[in-house]
Parts: C-alpha cells; sequence; structure tokens
C-alpha cells in the first residue's frame, strides 16, 4: 500500500492509504496539474498544462501540449509508467487530458481521463 494523494485521514484517523493503481493516478494528475516553480523543494516539477486553459485554442497549441505532458511524464513517473498516448483537448474553458499507460513490469493497459476549467 501507498500513501494516499493528496494526503489525508481515513475514517480511523489513520493516515489514508491506496492501492498501486489509484496511487500511480494520483500521481499522473500532480504531474500534469502542478505548475513549475509551484514547489519549494522540486522548482521542476509538473507541467503547467493547467495554465492553458487560458491559452487560444487551436491544433497546434494541442500537439505542443500532448508532446510537453508525454515529457513531463516520462521525467518525473518514468520509473513507474510507460506512456503509450496522450490526448489533449479543450472545449471553451475545459481542458482534458487522456493518458495511456502501463505499470513498469505489467502489460495491462491503463487509462486516465483528467479535467480542469477555468473558473474556480
Amino acid at each position: 500500500m501507498n500513501l494516499a494523494s493528496p494526503y489525508r485521514f481515513d475514517h480511523r484517523g489513520r493516515t489514508a492509504q491506496s492501492d498501486r493503481d489509484r496511487y500511480v493516478r494520483d500521481l499522473i494528475e500532480a504531474v500534469l496539474f502542478t505548475t513549475p516553480g509551484e514547489r519549494v523543494m522540486r522548482p521542476d516539477f509538473g507541467s503547467g498544462v493547467a495554465q492553458l486553459v487560458f491559452a487560444p485554442n487551436s491544433p497546434e497549441l494541442a500537439g505542443a501540449t500532448q508532446m510537453l505532458v508525454q515529457g513531463a511524464l516520462n521525467q518525473f513517473l518514468g520509473d513507474w509508467i510507460t506512456v503509450r498516448e496522450v490526448r489533449v483537448s479543450a472545449d471553451d474553458a475545459v481542458f482534458s487530458v487522456k493518458v495511456a499507460y502501463t505499470l513498469i513490469g505489467s502489460d495491462q493497459l491503463q487509462v486516465a481521463d483528467f479535467e480542469r476549467g477555468a473558473g474556480p
């Protein structure tokens, strides 16, 4: 078992834990939506894609964002996952990322979908 991310307590008042699949999904989300410079001891951590919600939507931006996301995931989670595919889309003020990956040591394809809006 791994510590739940973000850190929280379970119903018993103990540190919450999560299984490996959920833990890795939470790590992917942290990489995607952390802005570089946001973490004090890891200023290079993150991809900063959440800021792209405000950028004008275009095929060029989507392609560049896919490369940005794949690079960040490989850099920070390369010991955990093999990224198979990244799809990025933006509709109005909602930014969506779909990541297809396999856990290292497994051939089972996993798909995780993430969404962020421009609002609070």
